[in-house]
């Protein structure tokens, strides 16, 4: 296990909210002692001190429920250094020093490469690790550049593409269910399932987060990463193990597999959007155009919807429909796989019976089949749900996350050539949707996901 981590933009949203709770949680559970280094770095004319109680604020906002002496110990180790992160002279002094160091880039991933170029400079001692948040690329030529860039720098094993996705409980037992049931893996095909849909809708709007959320937009935020890899659980082909290679060869198969789409399917197969003002629950939401931060020219969507096919032998004639929206009506976030009607009724006195539906909720975590029986006192159909108790987490997702880039598990890491193809998978609908061929519609802040309009 490398005892060093340097946070690269280590103001930032990335690690308040979420890298800096994963560390409490891994200290709180053991896996972090006092010989545990942290430097943190960013632009911010700051001393330690003054970081350490920024740290101590933002602990105290997002985990609130870890022991006070923990927090405090994680904030004792934070050492901050003020540096630009695309120089190698400042970059230097924090990876300097015996052993290797793993570097976490918590930064916009438009300074990826600038940053990978000054590490190189600055010297990055053998055996150390790099980490990159999503979006890798801008697209797929970004993304194979950068991938060569790093290559130079350190071998494949030591770089870590990270989706916190792929740590979620949820997430993980996706390939759980389907590959230690019995009862579920001989239909998990497209002779039984109709349609799979994964997704990530969401009642929180911009929150501040205009200066990495207007150069990205929905599409490459959330489909291209994070949804894209949920999809590779969903479909891939059981694996040997759940090993790195094993793992990581089978969710690019899936990716291989995705149909090219024509510029007349992004047309009839996606839809994008962004909200207008509107209210939801108590609180009233500005057009997405007149939030803080955000340029209007560049046309941003808050919602983006894909519908994919898969041309292999278990998935053809599948659906497959990714969605994600900000400044909706209620949280959505899960996986749903419809399963297709049975081809007979045998009841009289039944309406047709509701496919059933097999639920993994992302956030919160849950597990529900819906099913159909018979109702109390009567010979008609009626609907059943059966729901899974979920265990609670022995560590938040980024604590997973973190703990294996640490122990050198690249398990829940993306492979350079994975990072590849889902560019290679989005790049038809990014052109159409660049040249208008598909109208950027608009929807009140509030709206349930359906009312969306379509193009």
């Amino acid at each position: 296990m490398i005892d060093r981590l340097v946070i690269v933009g280590a103001t930032g949203d990335l690690n308040a909210r979420y890298l800096l709770p994963a560390l409490t949680a891994l200290r709180a559970a053991g896996h972090l002692d006092d010989r545990f280094v942290l430097t943190c770095a960013d632009r911010e004319d700051w001393t330690s001190e003054q970081f350490r109680a920024w740290v101590n604020d933002q602990l105290d906002r997002h985990c609130p429920s870890e022991p006070a002496g923990v927090k405090q110990a994680i904030a004792d180790l934070a050492r901050y250094r003020q540096a630009d992160a695309t120089e190698a002279a400042d970059l230097a002094p924090m990876i300097a020093g015996e052993g290797p160091v793993v570097v976490y880039l918590a930064l916009p991933p438009v300074i990826f490469p600038s940053t990978v170029t000054a590490l190189h400079r600055a010297g990055l001692p053998s055996g150390s690790r790099i980490v990159l948040e999503k979006p890798f690329g801008e697209d797929l030529n970004s993304a194979a550049e950068l991938n060569r860039l790093l290559a130079g720098v350190v071998p494949e094993q030591a770089v870590f593409r990270v989706d916190h996705f792929l740590a979620m409980t949820t997430v993980q037992n996706v390939l759980g269910s389907r590959l230690a049931n019995r009862v579920l893996e001989p239909i998990w095909n497209s002779s039984h399932i109709a349609e799979v849909e994964i997704v990530w809708n969401e009642t929180l709007a911009l929150e501040g987060r205009a200066g990495y959320y207007d150069g990205v937009g929905a599409l490459k935020d959330m489909v291209q990463n994070h949804l894209l890899q949920v999809l590779c659980l969903v479909a891939m082909e059981p694996p040997l193990s759940l090993g790195e290679r094993d793992l990581r060869d089978r969710k690019i198969d899936v990716l291989r597999s995705v149909r090219p789409l024509t510029d007349d399917d992004v047309v009839r197969r996606t839809r994008r959007a962004r909200y207008l003002a509107g209210r939801i629950g108590d609180r009233e939401v500005p057009a997405y155009v007149e939030e803080d931060g955000v340029d209007p020219r560049r046309r941003t969507e808050t919602f983006a919807e894909v519908e994919l096919r898969l041309d292999n032998w278990r998935w053809s004639g599948t659906t497959f429909r990714l969605r994600t929206g900000k400044a909706l009506g209620n949280d959505r976030k899960e996986v749903a796989v419809r399963f297709r009607s049975v081809p007979h009724l045998p009841f009289e006195e039944s309406e047709e019976a509701t496919p059933n539906v097999l639920r993994f909720g992302l956030e919160p975590e849950s597990m529900t089949l819906a099913l159909t029986g018979i109702g109390p006192g009567t010979r008609a159909l009626a609907p059943l749900t059966l729901t899974a108790q979920m265990e609670p987490a022995d560590l938040p997702a980024y604590g997973r996350l973190l703990l294996a880039v640490l122990n050198g598990n690249a398990a829940l890491s993306i492979r350079g050539d994975e990072a590849e193809e889902a560019w290679r998978v989005l790049e038809p609908v990014m052109s159409a949707w660049s040249r208008d061929l598909v109208p950027l519609e608009e929807y009140p802040a509030g709206s349930d996901a359906r009312d969306v309009p379509e193009g």
